[in-house]
């Protein structure tokens, strides 16, 4: 924890802003506007999850794109974490049921006409060391860490009073709920949702394998649903990693799941490549209920949804840590656009700017990601021959291609995502 929980003398009126929740999303927003801003604002996160001793991220992988990767580098964290990123240079996609004897694949991306020119597809980071940057650098940067929950944030005279679980007080112009999906300040806010939990668990785990992966990344689509293995940073038992994200029917977790170490391995290795030879297990495997859900705004009187807490999708297209990004970075701009122009950076018209910089493309999102589950993750003859076509007309056609690949890697939208500092 670092500094004290309320704003400094020296910050004018106005000029304060709390983060609820110390997640990717969260951490991100506070270190962006910190470094924007440095002592002229105070930025505050609160989680009781920074106490010491929190274990959070464990096993957990993400893909990284083109525009995350542009403002981690802004934000002066891509150096630490570079060296165990990978570059995702090939994705490859097939379509079969588990028992099928061969995979074929129906769509692969990678040349250099699906992506940006000297872009890979994405990166894939671990969480823990992504985690740990960002902490690192809010700390460096002052940003204040209180290991406290909110227990009630309301507005009253222009700013929010913020309540801390151990009765501290703090005021501010702005609070971002970053608490996640089952967000508290959300619901307190009276902002709806509309979403629906999926009959699915996402099963997340790290492997080892024998042979080189060389970039490339695998997404087979099977009637229970998808199961990816995501490339990582050499290393491990047996020399090389993967990380691995099955999507399986929720009845069936605990009877995969439930046996013992071989048996669990057993059940990957039915799904994996045989591309990349023997495998062990590295860390995990954990199962987490799967869901999708937006909310009906992003907005409420000095209140800001991010991440988490304003929507989450299905895993399938590896874009849940991106759309958190993608909040952040929006959000930081709106705010830094208004306190440069002596506005006030939690007033309605700021908060206006941000909703509408990100609600159109997190519901294209979310309906796209809902849409491709809907249509994978099903065993009828009729649909897999239609989807199947689909899937070699894309792969025939660059340019649609091209397209794919460029709104997964965020290239156009706030400053931080293509690279430009605020």
């Amino acid at each position: 924890m670092t500094g004290s929980t309320a704003a400094s003398p020296g910050t004018r009126r106005g000029r304060s802003l709390v983060v609820a929740g110390a997640g990717l999303a969260g951490l991100t927003l506070a270190l962006a506007l910190k470094r924007a801003h440095g002592p002229a604002l105070a930025v505050t996160v609160c989680d009781p999850a920074l106490k010491a001793g929190a274990v959070r991220h464990r096993g957990r992988a993400y893909a990284v794109a083109a525009g995350g990767r542009r403002m981690l580098e802004c934000l002066g964290i891509w150096t630490e974490l570079g060296p165990g990123a990978q570059a995702v240079t090939e994705m490859v996609i097939s379509d079969s049921r588990l028992a099928d004897p061969v995979r074929p694949a129906f769509l692969t991306f990678g040349a250099e006409a699906d992506r940006e020119p000297g872009e890979p597809l994405a990166h894939m980071v671990e969480a823990e060391p992504l985690a740990a940057a960002l902490l690192s650098a809010c700390r460096a940067a002052e940003v204040d860490l209180v290991p406290e929950g909110i227990r009630r944030a309301p507005v009253e005279a222009g700013a929010v009073a913020v309540e801390l679980g151990d009765g501290r007080a703090l005021r501010a112009s702005l609070l971002v709920a970053a608490d996640g999906a089952r967000s508290r300040l959300r619901e307190a806010a009276g902002i709806g949702w509309v979403g629906r939990a999926y009959p699915q668990s996402g099963i997340v785990a790290t492997l080892s394998h024998e042979r080189p992966h060389g970039g490339r990344a695998f997404q087979h689509f099977l009637p229970s649903g998808p199961f990816a293995v995501l490339p990582l940073a050499d290393g491990g038992r047996l020399g090389h990693r993967s990380s691995i994200v099955w999507t399986e029917r929720a009845a069936d977790v605990p009877a995969l799941l439930g046996g013992d170490a071989q048996d669990v391995l057993a059940e990957i290795e039915r799904r994996f490549t045989p591309e990349l030879g023997r495998i062990a297990l590295e860390d995990g495997p954990s199962a987490h209920p799967l869901a999708l859900g937006v909310a009906r705004r992003f907005r409420a009187e000095r209140l800001a949804l991010l991440g988490d807490a304003a929507h989450v999708i299905h895993p399938l297209a590896g874009q849940g840590l991106n759309l958190g990004l993608a909040d952040a970075a929006a959000l930081a701009e709106a705010v830094t656009e208004a306190l440069r122009l002596g506005l006030d950076p939690g007033g309605p018209d700021v908060l206006a700017d941000y909703e509408r910089a990100r609600r159109f493309d997190t519901v294209a999102m979310a309906a796209a990601t809902d849409g491709l589950n809907r249509l994978f993750s099903n065993d009828s003859l009729t649909v897999r021959l239609a989807r199947d076509l689909g899937l070699g007309m894309v792969d025939r056609l660059p340019g649609l291609k091209r397209f794919f690949a460029g709104e997964a890697a965020a290239s156009r939208g706030p400053r931080l995502l293509r690279g430009e500092p605020l």
